[in-house]
């Protein structure tokens, strides 16, 4: 009997202990829980920012996408649901395959010019030499002007009456006939592209120098040693190392360029006869002077898809690259 008893101490010793040692676990559990929570109610400003002014905005337009959506809805309220019959329609009319071509030469031409000159300015800025901060400063400037403060600058300078760019061009006997740059069928869409890389260049220069910042000059030094100097030293360190701020810039760079209106609508306004007619343009065409939304939101829904597949095969892409 007394053994019994000794037993049962012992048990409930032990379950005592067990208990005493466990409560400061469930505390500390209990704190980091709650320290959880207070960083997830920082976090919730945030949420409901991203939520309420681009989650709920792209399932609108989504949704009306599918919808007879005019400026009678706005009345009525009403919407009819119409299923695909609004991506017929904008697909199978005759300005989408146009537009579709014009996105398409406006976002490579605009990306490769933006793209090979922010390289070349962001690796002639990694020398040092008097005012590189004040220069790099400016080359800011025009990145800092609102898009249609720029289109109408650039609309005086290429005038084809009165412009600059003629006028220099005459003066020097360049030209006989004044070209008209945002006139002519041939020429409209190429100056626009012209218009829009002045336009992103300080963009990439900026991504691409602070990439440039974090190679180790060590890495050159090593390099030079084995007689990797120039175009060699670029092509083995540089390029490499820089490889993962080069997709973000190009990613991010077709995302803004794709859906690229301000300066379209500044210079051309879509025209002449739908030459620099992109899908984004059309898209406000169709909502905002034809006022059929619902079409206007289909070709925007279109966009979006154009730039996630595009921004998915491109990361997917790089990312075998840096594997292997």
């Amino acid at each position: 009997m007394a053994d019994v008893l000794r037993r049962a101490v012992r048990a409930k010793g032990r379950t005592v202990r067990a208990a005493t040692d466990s409560a400061p676990v469930s505390q500390k559990l209990g704190k980091r829980g709650r320290r959880h929570q207070s960083h997830l109610l920082f976090l919730l400003p945030a949420l409901a920012y991203m939520v309420a002014f681009f989650g709920y905005p792209v399932v609108k337009n989504v949704v009306m996408g599918f919808q007879h959506y005019t400026t009678t809805t706005f009345y009525t309220g009403q919407a009819p649901w119409v299923g695909l019959a609004n991506y017929r329609a904008v697909i199978s009319s005759s300005v989408f395959d146009k537009a579709l071509l014009n996105t398409v030469l406006f976002t490579v031409g605009s990306i490769a010019g933006q793209f090979l000159t922010g390289l070349a300015i962001a690796l002639f800025f990694r020398r040092r030499f008097p005012l590189n901060g004040v220069m790099r400063s400016l080359l800011l400037l025009p990145w800092l002007v609102p898009l249609i403060v720029s289109s109408a600058v650039w609309r005086w300078i290429l005038d084809q009456d009165n412009g600059v760019l003629n006028r220099f061009l005459g003066a020097l006997h360049l030209v006989q006939d004044r070209p008209g740059w945002l006139t002519s069928t041939s020429l409209a869409l190429f100056a626009v592209i012209v218009v829009n890389i002045w336009i992103g260049i300080p963009f990439n220069v900026a991504i691409l120098y602070g990439g440039l910042q974090d190679i180790p000059e060590e890495l050159y030094e090593a390099a030079a040693l084995d007689g990797a100097t120039g175009w060699r030293a670029f092509r083995y360190v540089t390029w490499p190392l820089l490889r993962p701020v080069v997709g973000v810039a190009l990613v991010l760079g077709v995302v803004y360029t794709v859906k690229v209106l301000d300066v379209i609508l500044g210079l051309t306004n879509g025209g002449p006869a739908n030459a620099t007619q992109t899908i984004a343009s059309q898209s406000y065409q169709l909502s905002f002077q034809q006022f059929d939304f619902g079409q206007g939101a289909a070709l925007g829904n279109i966009l979006i898809v154009i730039s996630l597949v595009f921004a998915v095969l491109y990361l997917r892409a790089n990312r075998r690259a840096v594997e292997q």
